[in-house]
């Protein structure tokens, strides 16, 4: 490595699914999908299997999850429609999402690494940052180290990059997955980054991608190659700039050890497009749980919040978003409703509605927070 600095990305293998293979371990070697609104658990047969949903028998909107490296090989992949993904593999098992098992083994995983290499950036529910640099071990043995504490904890395999920053940790982890070790060094720049797509960069989405391939960029060899005057034209100086960076393997960004939330929210998107008034009931329940996912997570992670605003998608996937800044900062279910009430009547309801949301930001510990202050309830569009 010709850094001092030795940054770790371990990314679980299809997380979601993984943790789902180990309470059915019957499914392993199969095509599965996670995801969706589906329900519908395995029903226990008479011979003692189970027989579980496939994804051909799904009716709804919803994306996946996450699903199997099988069914990935059918190019149903995390994001997607399962209408259409039931095209390319009907025939695959459908699981419905069990999320506090996921954010189980999350903790699981990350309390592992931390007993061996404590400087993580948390990422999200399946990734994380680490910093190799104070820990003598040499690399390769460190990471099978820290893979095997891993699957001790879990039962999960994991994949991880290590390089001299962030940008080529993250990109080296993908690179040999399932169950992987890459070790990505400076001097690999040309031989193992420049061959692959653009888009393998995290900060390249599908419209900066599509954009490059019209300028005749496909990989990240073609964009370290272009004039940055040429990519400060077509972008803009400072994504320009950046382009030519990070094309280069040039990232100085440290592993983040601590973080504040700046919000917290949830959204679902409904089965079929309702209505405010032929269906208040149905949107009544949903935005009261929506409201009280909310305020469970501000309690489990000890923060009161301030902010209160909604999203809605309507049918013509117009959205809008509205808030509402409070006195006192709230943790409570019933007082997030009734301020994201607020923000309801302050927004169209004359055409159906797909996605409902609420959000709750301006957050502060709980032990600052004013305290709750109930008050007057009054009529709410649902």
């Amino acid at each position: 490595m010709n850094s001092t600095r030795r940054i770790a990305h371990l990314d679980m293998d299809a997380f979601f699914a993984s943790v789902e293979l180990l309470r059915y371990p019957e499914l392993r070697g199969q095509a599965v999908v996670v995801g969706g609104r589906n329900t519908d658990q395995p029903v226990e047969q008479a011979d003692g299997t189970k027989r579980f949903a496939r994804l051909r028998d799904y009716v709804g909107r919803g994306v996946i999850t996450t699903s199997t490296y099988e069914a990935r090989a059918f190019g149903v992949f995390s994001g997607m429609g399962l209408m259409k993904s039931a095209q390319l593999a009907p025939d695959a098992i459908l699981l419905p999402a069990n999320f506090d098992a996921y954010r189980d083994c999350s903790r699981r995983f990350k309390a592992a690494v931390a007993s061996i290499a404590p400087e993580i950036e948390d990422r999200g529910i399946d990734e994380i940052y680490i910093d190799l640099s104070a820990i003598p071990e040499e690399t390769l043995p460190l990471a099978r180290r820290i893979k095997q504490a891993v699957f001790a904890a879990t039962g999960l395999s994991c994949s991880i990059g290590i390089s001299p920053n962030k940008l080529l940790a993250k990109i080296a982890s993908d690179l040999d997955k399932p169950d992987g070790i890459t070790i990505l060094g400076l001097d690999d720049i040309a031989s193992r980054l420049w061959p692959l797509p653009a888009k393998k960069i995290n900060g390249i989405g599908p419209k900066a991608s599509e954009k490059l391939i019209r300028l005749g960029i496909t990989s990240i060899g073609e964009l370290a190659a272009a004039a940055p005057e040429f990519l400060a034209r077509q972008f803009g100086r400072s994504t320009g700039g950046w382009l030519h960076r990070v094309a280069h393997g040039l990232d100085d960004r440290p592993v983040v050890t601590a973080s504040e939330p700046k919000s917290i929210s949830r959204e679902s998107t409904f089965e079929r497009d309702l209505h405010a008034r032929q269906d208040k009931a149905e949107l009544s329940e949903i935005f009261t749980g929506l409201c009280q996912r909310v305020a469970a997570d501000l309690q489990r992670k000890g923060y009161a919040s301030r902010t209160i605003g909604i999203k809605l998608r309507y049918a013509d996937f117009h959205s809008v978003t509205r808030d509402i800044t409070l006195p006192n900062g709230v943790s409570d279910g019933r007082l997030i409703r009734q301020a994201a009430g607020e923000c309801l009547r302050r927004v169209p309801l004359d055409q159906k509605i797909r996605l409902l949301g609420v959000r709750a930001s301006g957050l502060l510990p709980l032990a600052e927070a004013a305290g709750d202050r109930p008050g007057g309830q009054a009529e709410l569009p649902f």
